[in-house]
């Protein structure tokens, strides 16, 4: 697979397809436009003008790094930190009886408060869904998910009960670091494709090979 940036276009074309929805992290929901795209995976490369990312499916992927590429850590927090009045989006997958089973949750910072309210499809797998939305309520999980947690989630239009599993990771973020942009370094960039360069928008990555989740 060739690592030059005469690939990257066809790649994120190929990530474009799969890209349904404003993401879940502060500044992105608000910015995301029909042509960003999301890469999940692994740093390879990266030096002061170039991002190098193998993405979760091989492709490997190069991308402009603009001076001003925001970057933000991603770190775990607890299940017992959601609490009521919570903002929070999570990934999760619709169940036959109306629920929503959460993959992951992120806990937004109080100023993030209101990023990319509402529900809509998501790319993490296929058939996912992302809520971003208020914590109305909580309970604790059916006993078919024991130690798991039950939420009612708010948003502008509806609301959705989310079932977080004991096991599902539960994340939130701050600013991050040039640091934590080293080769094998988990992360998600926001890219899009600018003046025929695929760009890096933004970056979020986890430290110590924590990929982040959503």
């Amino acid at each position: 697979m060739s690592t030059s940036s005469s690939r990257a276009p066809g790649a994120l074309l190929a990530v474009a397809a799969l890209c349904l929805a404003a993401a879940a992290l502060p500044g992105i929901a608000a910015a995301q436009t029909s042509d960003q795209v999301r890469i999940r995976g692994t740093i390879v490369r990266v030096d002061a003008k170039t991002l190098v990312v193998q993405d979760r499916g091989g492709e490997v992927v190069s991308l402009a790094r603009p001076a001003d590429m925001p970057v933000s850590e991603v770190y775990r927090i607890k299940l017992s930190d959601i609490k009521r009045g919570s903002f929070i989006g999570t990934a999760a997958m619709p169940q036959a009886d109306g629920t929503q089973k959460a993959i992951e949750v992120v806990v937004f910072p109080e100023a993030a408060r209101g990023t990319g309210e509402g529900h809509r499809p998501w790319d993490l797998l296929p058939d996912s869904t992302m809520t971003n939305a208020t914590v109305a309520d909580l309970a604790a999980a059916p006993k078919s998910v024991r130690g798991g947690q039950q939420l009612r989630l708010t948003y502008k239009g509806g609301e959705k009960t989310v079932i977080v599993p004991p096991d599902a990771p539960v994340v939130t973020f701050r600013p991050g670091t040039d640091a934590l942009l080293v080769p094998g370094a988990k992360v998600m960039v926001n890219a899009q494709e600018k003046n025929g360069t695929p760009t890096a928008l933004r970056v979020t990555a986890g430290r110590n090979g924590f990929a982040p989740p959503m």
